[in-house]
């Protein structure tokens, strides 16, 4: 497990942390005394996640919040549960995702991969601001792939109703989330950090959602080129314990990248902050 060198105690919230490196992450924090509310959908794994906390003897320092995040309700009351509990946040770590070989569209109308990666993520920086904005030093770490250049955003169909495919729906949430972190991070007088971090290739997250044929090729192609777990989480250690000074920062597997990107362009941020306040605006559960 990698030591964080922490001088305080902090509080993080964690979305997607009961697989791969949330979970790693998780764990780790709360075994160097800081305050861990962990965000997942799966109650099973909730609970063994807790277990695990309990083993290592921090489980008192450890929460579980069930909720669905590809749920705009599920994640808004997953807020109101954290703000009852915590007066400030110091980090929230956003890695909530999950493939979805079908097209597949939530209760409030959106595609669910576009729901889950993306627009949970912009509720919780968005709607967790006040929390983060009481702590000394208050930073968000978005893990996607900051950094790729494939894939793009469907301005005229961001539910992809034509031409679905598993990968067009990761990468299209991927580069979205890259301009939440430059619309976010160029708020005025925002006193809070965005990092944008692409960690390459890891051996993490839930393959079950997948064909066979491809969980069999992932597997291999990890055992011979991922990186471990713990060395793609060490970096957000330092990200947590040290935010950087700039308001955004792009980290692509150890690489500081310039925010002239063609995936981070502002104009581009601001016309897809647009649309999204106005999908929040019309996510309404349908019976």
């Amino acid at each position: 497990m990698p030591t964080p060198s922490s001088d305080r105690s902090r509080v993080i919230v964690i979305s997607g942390g009961t697989d791969g490196m949330g979970r790693a992450l998780a764990l780790a924090r709360a075994a160097c005394a800081d305050r861990v509310v962990v965000i997942g959908s799966n109650p099973g794994k909730g609970q063994r996640t807790v277990a695990d906390a309990n083993r290592i003897g921090v489980g008192g320092r450890f929460d579980f919040v069930q909720a669905d995040l590809s749920s705009v309700a599920d994640t808004r009351a997953a807020i109101r549960e954290i703000s009852s509990r915590h007066q400030a946040i110091d980090a929230l770590c956003l890695f909530a995702n999950r493939q979805s070989p079908r097209r597949t569209m939530t209760t409030e109308g959106l595609e669910r991969t576009f729901a889950l990666y993306y627009l949970s993520r912009y509720v919780l920086s968005h709607e967790l601001e006040p929390l983060l904005s009481r702590s000394a030093s208050p930073v968000i770490v978005n893990v996607a792939g900051v950094g790729a250049t494939k894939g793009e955003i469907h301005w005229n169909d961001l539910q992809l109703e034509r031409g679905y495919s598993t990968i067009a729906a990761q990468l299209q949430a991927g580069r979205a989330n890259d301009l939440l972190g430059v619309a976010y991070a160029a708020q005025p007088e925002n006193p809070i950090r965005y990092v944008l971090y692409h960690p390459g290739f890891t051996k993490s997250g839930d393959l079950t959602p997948l064909p066979a044929a491809a969980r069999a090729f992932i597997r291999v192609a990890a055992a011979l080129a991922a990186r471990t777990v713990e060395q793609s989480v060490q970096p957000i250690h330092e990200f947590i314990d040290r935010p950087p000074t700039a308001a955004l920062t792009a980290i692509d597997r150890g690489k500081t990248l310039p925010l002239t990107l063609a995936t981070l362009n502002p104009a581009d941020a601001e016309r897809l902050s647009i649309a999204t306040r106005h999908l929040l605006a019309n996510s309404v559960a349908r019976p």
